[in-house]
């Protein structure tokens, strides 16, 4: 049976349309995927994003067991700040990406994928041989995401905290509609201004969290938010979706996110691998695609050929973009055929449909 977020009966209330995604039953829309994309790139949106896993890490090892097992450089935390990363198998394979966040000189909070929760617990706990304390408290957690233009004036009607203080990458704990110990976070998945809220159910209520924001946001237009708009707002900035763009058949270098790989760190799981991937180069890499006429949706797992019709590689994510009316998509092609700006041909059903490379982000300002 699906696992159900402490807001499960808002969304009820709301007539969200609910699906199993990650082992739980969660909003996919409530009055339509377009509406909701387009109040977060113009107002605001609120998503229940619950369903992510929250590891705590702590101790005197604990920036040890962080360093061996993802591929950033957590060293450079300071309590405060938070970090995009990745964990990688042995042979360079993504485990998952995920979210450090430096809580204390000897505290941090790792955020996984939720359909990966299980596995990233039991691949950190494997990892595990310094005996860092470590602890699952991701059924504890409830995580909303309020994104948009708007999102900082709707969450200031409800804290102290002065939340435009607070930088990209970089968090607060404070009472949010006068509930305790809420880490208020400046990241996000839609390319947006927008904050995560961390709410312990052990202290705070994370209903009357959801409803205060929905009142405090009426004025200006907010909106909730489902997986469906989430999804098309992500891949119009072209952030990486895990078991789409990512997965253990893919490594951070061809995936574009070699950015976040620190080889000159101390050693962790997959740098041998990675070094060699390295040195040889690359022989495809994810990149991005812009269909050029008509109403042609790309998606998952259709082939991407050359002129010739040759196939040199295959669709990871695609969609109807809604803020630019027209299909994109993400990629791997091989890297003879990767360059922006090259003509490339989309296996759509029984057509080729000409696309052309184009680096993310799809959606700019």
């Amino acid at each position: 049976m699906s696992k159900r977020t402490p807001f499960y009966q808002e969304h009820e209330k709301l007539g969200a349309k609910i699906i199993d995604f990650g082992g739980f039953d969660m909003p996919v829309q409530y009055e339509g995927i377009k509406q909701e994309h387009m109040a977060v790139r113009e107002n605001a949106g609120l998503f229940d994003v619950s369903h992510m896993g929250e590891f705590f890490v702590r101790g005197p090892e604990a920036l040890n067991l962080i360093q061996k097992v993802t591929i950033n450089d957590a060293s450079k935390l300071v309590p405060g700040k938070a970090q995009y990363t990745a964990m990688c198998y042995e042979d360079g394979g993504i485990v998952d990406d995920l979210l450090v966040y430096k809580l204390s000189d000897d505290e941090y909070m790792l955020v996984v994928n939720a359909s990966n929760i299980e596995k990233d617990w039991d691949w950190i706990t494997g990892q595990n041989s310094m005996n860092a304390e470590i602890e699952n408290r991701s059924d504890d957690y409830a995580l909303l995401a309020l994104q948009g233009p708007k999102a900082t004036e709707i969450l200031q009607k409800l804290t102290e905290t002065d939340v435009s203080a607070i930088k990209f990458y970089t968090f607060e704990t404070g009472a949010v509609a006068d509930q305790p110990g809420v880490i208020i976070s400046a990241t996000g998945y839609t390319g947006e201004k927008g904050f995560e809220l961390y709410i312990d159910t052990k202290k705070a209520d994370a209903g009357k969290i959801w409803s205060e924001i929905m009142k405090a946001g009426k004025e200006f237009g907010l909106e909730p938010a489902g997986l469906g708009a989430r999804d098309t707002l992500r891949l119009e900035m072209g952030f990486a979706l895990y078991g789409n763009d990512i997965t253990k058949d893919t490594n951070p270098l061809e995936a574009g996110l070699g950015w976040l790989t620190k080889l000159d760190k101390g050693d962790f799981v997959g740098k041998e691998a990675l070094i060699e991937i390295k040195e040889k180069g690359k022989n495809r890499k994810l990149t991005g695609f812009v269909i050029d006429e008509g109403r042609n949706v790309p998606r998952s797992g259709y082939k991407i050929l050359d002129s010739d019709g040759n196939e040199i590689g295959f669709v990871t994510s695609g969609t109807q973009s809604i803020s630019l009316n027209k299909g994109i998509g993400m990629g791997y092609i091989d890297i003879d055929h990767a360059k922006e700006g090259e003509q490339v041909n989309i296996q759509i059903r029984k057509k080729e449909v000409s696309a052309t490379v184009s680096k993310p982000p799809f959606y700019k300002k």
